[in-house]
């Protein structure tokens, strides 16, 4: 099991390094100058290249990249050009508003989908199969942006429930969570039917089935079990796309998170706060794949025996 642990961190090595290389070339073409954004832009040429020098901006690009990834691995990825501070401080104070988003919208997702796949195919083919599955559905294919704004006309303005705004207690996250866990919550609704349909027409559930057991023990005992092992992947690689920063809902909700700060770097051009949010939640993605295959590997024996 050690093995396969390294294995998979050794993998991981190159992807992350891959994606910063990338991320970093990509941000060096993007028109615009960083001292003319931070200072102004009548500024005399020979301060614009004093600073430049001073920024190390001159420097080749393989000397830049090389101090960037340095840096990285010290938990240093620079200062922000519009705000003037250490992007790593700025990641520590955004983490923990996208943190709790995504706790809470992966509980909303897991309470949901796991039953509603769970009573779609037991009862394969009937209404209740229909109404989940078509809920389901309703969820992956309506934007976020749309179910935010639409969630925020009825249970805000209308209803006044829920408040439309902010980040002050627990109360703020709930409408947020649910616009962001009912599409994750239709994936996994979705896969946990396919897959638990699939199951239930193997030998064993029906030699189960025959020594007399109920259908609740068959499914709870036998089926789900087996059937929920790319359930497991898929949640814990959602956890990770969750937590690298909701970009829509943080803004439709005012939630100063990774993904918002990560817009308000691309508006204003701040290539250090762009790079090391994208980073750091490229990390996140990377842990969250690693993650997901340590857990199945420990549920499913064949996967460390191969």
């Amino acid at each position: 099991m050690a093995r396969y642990i390294l294995k998979r961190v050794v993998i991981s090595v190159p992807v992350l390094l891959g994606v910063a290389l990338v991320l970093f070339l990509l941000l060096n073409v993007v028109p615009g100058d960083p001292i003319t954004i931070m200072m102004g832009e009548h500024i005399k040429p020979a301060l614009v290249e004093s600073f430049r020098a001073r920024m190390h901006l001159d420097d080749p690009v393989l000397v830049r990249f090389v101090r960037y990834i340095t840096g990285a691995l010290r938990w240093d990825f620079g200062v922000s050009y519009k705000l003037e501070r250490e992007v790593s401080d700025l990641i520590r104070e955004s983490l923990p508003h996208t943190i709790k988003l995504t706790v809470c919208a992966a509980l909303v997702s897991w309470l949901i989908g796991i039953p509603a796949g769970i009573v779609s195919a037991v009862r394969h083919n009937t209404l209740a199969d229909r109404f989940f599955m078509g809920f389901s559905l309703l969820g992956i294919s309506l934007p976020i942006f749309w179910a935010g704004l639409l969630m925020q006309y009825v249970f805000a303005f209308r209803l006044q429930w829920l408040p439309v705004t902010g980040y002050y207690s627990l109360r703020y996250y709930i409408m947020p969570a649910l616009v962001l866990g009912w599409s994750s919550a239709g994936a996994i609704a979705r896969l946990t039917r396919s897959n638990l349909l699939e199951t239930m027409k193997h030998d064993y559930i029906r030699t189960a089935r025959a020594k007399g057991l109920k259908e609740t023990a068959v499914v709870t005992a036998h089926a789900l079990k087996n059937a929920m092992l790319p359930v497991v992947t898929v949640m814990a690689i959602q956890v990770a796309g969750l937590l690298g920063g909701a970009v829509m809902t943080e803004s439709i909700f005012g939630i100063p998170g990774l993904g918002r700060v990560a817009v308000n770097a691309i508006a204003d051009r701040d290539m250090p706060l762009l790079q090391g949010t994208i980073l750091f939640t490229t990390g996140i993605v990377i842990a969250g794949n690693l993650a997901a295959d340590i857990i199945c590997a420990f549920l499913d024996p064949r996967i460390r025996v191969e």
